[in-house]
């Protein structure tokens, strides 16, 4: 296909960048180290209509992102869904991040194990089934746990705490974007192109802005790394479900991808 071509210069990116003010915001306050076990505990948002309008707003803001980009134009239908059905999640929490929108949650009514087995002893039914094993696939929705949950403040504070600005959150996201190890790609050679580019202009534009801080490129790079360790089924799971239900992502991408945002 014609997105392979060899000696392509790919500089769209560089021109693909989104503007959004970015206002002061405090940083964040380390929240109290309790037991372990709390980790687990089911959490929910506090306003969910207000988070998920939010959310809703800057993933038509991410989209609107990606299909301003020529290159990702330019490659086949089924190779833009497989980028985005992929990375939607990460690039979701980038864009929440350079918006500034802070997660408010509260701990769900969800009984625990303990509780569900004594009162199923006491009604002289029968107890509820063992919770699988960590690591074995769970039906059902995924339920946020507050580990989940501050994986995702934990991310949001380390994007505020740099100060990222918006040609390095476009470079962040291009990054993301054009992940060349996905199965079933086949322009793989061409999106590896892209994916360097964004990161070779991160680079570039980091040691023109920031001379005095040769650690910053870094500090970006473990951005990245802190978004591949949270689940894009408790993204959907915290900001899409409680408003709309059991949505297929799936589906949702395609629609929008499809759309004239």
């Amino acid at each position: 296909c014609r997105c392979c071509a060899e000696g392509r210069r790919h500089s769209s990116i560089l021109y693909s960048i989104l503007r959004s003010e970015e206002r002061a915001v405090p940083p964040a306050r380390p929240e109290p180290r309790g037991c372990p076990c709390g980790s687990r505990r089911r959490v929910a948002l506090r306003s969910p209509q207000v988070a998920c309008k939010a959310a809703s707003a800057v993933l038509v803001k991410t989209l609107r992102f990606v299909q301003n980009v020529p290159c990702f134009q330019e490659l086949p239908l089924e190779e833009q869904l497989l980028l985005v059905r992929s990375c939607w999640a990460p690039l979701l929490l980038l864009g929440l991040a350079q918006d500034r929108v802070h997660l408010e949650t509260v701990e769900s009514a969800e009984p625990s194990m303990l509780q569900r087995i004594l009162t199923a002893r006491q009604q002289g039914e029968q107890p509820p089934p063992r919770a699988p094993a960590p690591g074995r696939p769970q039906h059902g929705p995924h339920l946020p746990s507050a580990g989940d949950i501050q994986a995702i403040k934990g991310f949001l504070a380390k994007c505020w705490s740099l100060d990222i600005s918006t040609k390095e959150y476009a470079y962040l996201k291009g990054t993301v974007l054009f992940n060349p190890d996905l199965p079933g790609l086949q322009c793989t050679q061409y999106i590896e192109g892209l994916q360097r580019e964004a990161q070779q202009a991160l680079n570039e534009h980091v040691r023109l802005i920031h001379r005095g801080d040769e650690a910053r490129f870094a500090k970006l790079n473990v951005v990245l790394s802190l978004l591949r360790s949270i689940n894009a089924n408790v993204v959907a799971e915290l900001f899409f479900r409680p408003i709309i239900g059991a949505v297929n992502m799936d589906d949702m991408l395609l629609e929008m991808l499809c759309a004239k945002l």
